[in-house]
């Protein structure tokens, strides 16, 4: 029996975090969406326009194979965690950092990660942390975009997913 488990993370445009996210060993599903914003069921328009929603990744995972730590390690490999609402070429709230809890049991392994991870920098972490208020998966052609579009634009370079994962 599986130890399933699912948490959201926001790292910048979804199409580069999702592509990476179903690279991890343990990692059984990954979805592109909108996360915490003001609006219920936006579109792309709406959350480009400013409905306050993060484009994230819901990360679904089998606990047993990769725990949380680990999952979060390799968020932050590539992410700017201080970055306030920019990850790449891309700017605006929606491209903000994020990690958003289901399980409340979750919040000391994130603290615990984040915290370890400010020590890696003089300046404050911009990576929200808080517990999901609502999830709408992103339409369709954003789901798998670059297995879709391989030549499509992402702000994480394809060959240093590539480079982290290959010990794994």
């Amino acid at each position: 029996m599986q130890n399933i488990k699912e948490i959201y993370l926001a790292g910048g445009c979804f199409w580069g975090t999702e592509a990476f996210m179903q690279r991890i060993r343990g990692v059984i599903d990954a979805e592109s969406g909108y996360a915490n914003g003001n609006t219920l069921n936006p579109t792309y328009q709406e959350v480009c326009k400013g409905s306050g929603h993060a484009e994230v990744v819901k990360v679904t995972y089998d606990a047993d194979q990769i725990g949380l730590a680990k999952l979060l390690d390799y968020y932050f490999k590539v992410i700017d965690p201080t970055s306030i609402n920019q990850q790449g070429e891309d700017k605006g709230i929606q491209y903000r950092t994020g990690i958003y809890y289901v399980d409340p049991a979750d919040t000391a392994v994130i603290n615990q990660a984040l915290a370890e991870l400010q020590t890696q920098y003089s300046e404050p972490l911009a990576v929200e942390n808080a517990p999901l208020e609502h999830y709408f998966p992103a339409e369709e052609y954003h789901q798998d975009y670059l297995d879709k579009n391989p030549t499509g634009y992402c702000h994480i370079d394809i060959q240093l997913m590539n480079d982290i994962l290959k010990n794994q």
